[in-house]
């Protein structure tokens, strides 16, 4: 089970508006019905408030995911969860990009707060 109390931040070094990005090109997770293996990548965007996500906690909760058995719209929406829950930003957004299967390649997007136009996906 993914274990979100891996998640670690440490306090927001600014004082101006700023992003952060961070881009987990290696995710993997179990389908489900199938379980055969799901690769993906993972793009956190988020507008810190008190706190940043640390980048090795990051990393660990991530791979918590690997024995998994999860379709892709529950593993998005958990990370965006269990990312609130840690941080609390002013806005977060996921997005999942999963290689192709089936001849099929899917991105889904899960949202917290006022997420900025600009950053919306079309």
């Amino acid at each position: 089970m993914p274990d979100p109390s891996l998640l670690e931040t440490f306090p927001n070094p600014g004082d101006a508006p700023y992003v952060i990005e961070h881009l987990h090109e290696e995710f993997t997770s179990v389908c489900p019905k199938t379980g055969h293996p799901d690769f993906g990548e993972i793009l956190f965007r988020y507008e810190p408030a008190d706190c940043c996500v640390e980048l090795k906690s990051l990393k660990m909760y991530c791979q918590s995911f690997r024995q998994e058995g999860i379709y892709y719209e529950a593993v998005t929406n958990r990370l965006r969860d269990d990312m609130v829950q840690c941080m609390q930003p002013r806005w977060l957004q996921i997005v999942t990009m999963w290689k192709g299967r089936g001849g099929f390649k899917s991105t889904v997007v899960a949202e917290f707060g006022d997420v900025p136009e600009c950053w919306k996906r079309p």
